[in-house]
């Protein structure tokens, strides 16, 4: 995620990345394992609420959708919602890898996103 933010700076564009990112690097939160965990850890650092604000403010969201969990072009729970808030905002949507094959796959063609195809110089 920081070689992409660190390649988009270069070329230009205002760069926003997850909260829980810079807790991670520079604070040594952990994400919690359990689901109560994570409840909390969101009662606490409004990850949703900041980030959603973040899609607002942005002309555009790119996802990054490395492989992950056995899956080719990943795109979980949080990052399909976080997709769902780009599009209802009318946000342009970049995908920086194709489509994954997923349940929600045509959910995720309804958003018409843009597919980079790994080149960031597309955007």
């Amino acid at each position: 995620m920081r070689q992409v933010e660190k390649e988009l700076k270069k070329l230009g564009h205002r760069v926003y990345v997850p909260k829980s990112l810079d807790l991670i690097e520079n604070h040594g939160f952990k994400k919690p394992l359990t689901v109560k965990g994570r409840l909390a850890a969101e009662a606490e650092h409004n990850f949703l609420g900041e980030h959603f604000d973040k899609i607002k403010t942005s002309d555009a969201v790119l996802v990054v959708n490395h492989d992950k969990k056995g899956i080719k072009d990943y795109i979980g729970g949080n990052t399909f919602l976080e997709m769902g808030v780009a599009f209802y905002l009318k946000k342009k949507i970049f995908l920086l890898y194709p489509v994954p094959k997923m349940d929600y796959e045509l959910e995720l063609h309804a958003m018409r996103p843009v597919i980079l195809n790994g080149d960031l110089s597309r955007l």
